[in-house]
């Protein structure tokens, strides 16, 4: 009896040090942030000083001044997004596919940019994008933008900083999902005089659909709240909702509305999640039962 006891607690003692480091880690902050969400300052205080007042209203003064923040927030995130998926598809596809020998060296240079600091590597794209890179310079000469445009401090430098920080996470599980697709599916589809583009469609996408959520999630997740691009590469006017929350917290030291503003943020991007994974799984199941 002992003995079954001890192989039945077994599993959740080894779960034991995950789930104290959830609980320490994730559960007790965001209790953490909870609490200070709905503090309002101490009357005579000192700056930094709060107290518990349930203000729940917090959370709607926070919202309502800085909305633009927080659609420049999402809109930037989809456009990354959006390119990454249009850049690290083909990538993933060449990869996985044609890559052949040198397979393992082009995963290499997908990954190699983590080994690097993300605060160096947009650095290095604020430096690509400046006057003393190459690339104005050249879309000057062919005449693609005028003499006096510049690139840095633009909402098209912090959405290029995006998508070129945030590339591997998008291109690593489209080319693990890829990767497991058979070639002799799509050699089947050619057989049966299906033309390239109706292969892609109807075999390749719907294949490699579950690495296409899970690089869209993690690729327009953390780009939502990302503030370092929108810092180094553009202005004021491209602030976007990280730059507000990390200003109140260290700047300005507003402890509750920039915990309200996490809130705010962290159940906007739970919803949007939410629906795109029910919308995604809809529409694979859907694909699944018109083949």
């Amino acid at each position: 009896m002992s003995t079954l006891l001890a192989k039945v607690k077994l599993p959740y003692l080894l779960l034991l040090p995950g789930f104290l480091f959830l609980f320490t880690f994730f559960i007790l902050p965001i209790v953490n942030l909870a609490q200070t969400s709905t503090q309002t300052p101490i009357v005579g205080g000192d700056t930094g000083q709060y107290e518990q007042t349930l203000q729940f209203s917090n959370y709607l003064t926070a919202f309502t001044e800085n909305k633009e923040q927080f659609a420049r927030s999402f809109i930037f995130a989809l456009c990354a997004t959006v390119l990454a998926l249009a850049i690290a598809y083909p990538l993933a596809y060449a990869i996985a596919f044609k890559a052949g020998k040198l397979k393992n060296f082009l995963l290499v240079l997908v990954v190699a940019p983590f080994f690097v600091s993300f605060l160096l590597r947009t650095i290095a794209w604020k430096q690509i994008l400046g006057e003393e890179g190459f690339v104005v310079p050249t879309l000057r000469n062919i005449g693609i933008i005028g003499q006096s445009t510049t690139l840095t401090s633009t909402s098209f430098a912090v959405v290029m900083g995006m998508t070129y920080n945030f590339l591997p996470f998008m291109t690593l599980p489209l080319y693990a999902s890829l990767e497991r697709i058979d070639p002799r599916t799509m050699e089947a589809s050619g057989d049966l005089y299906a033309n390239g583009i109706t292969t892609f469609r109807k075999v390749t996408l719907p294949l490699s659909m579950p690495g296409v959520v899970a690089g869209t999630l993690l690729t327009f997740i953390p780009a939502a709240g990302d503030y370092v691009n929108a810092a180094i590469l553009g202005s004021p006017n491209t602030k976007m909702i990280g730059n507000v929350i990390e200003s109140r917290y260290f700047k300005i030291v507003d402890y509750p509305t920039a915990a309200a503003l996490s809130f705010t943020l962290m159940a906007a991007i739970l919803i949007l999640v939410t629906v795109y994974i029910r919308k995604a799984c809809l529409l694979y199941t859907s694909d699944a039962a018109d083949e």
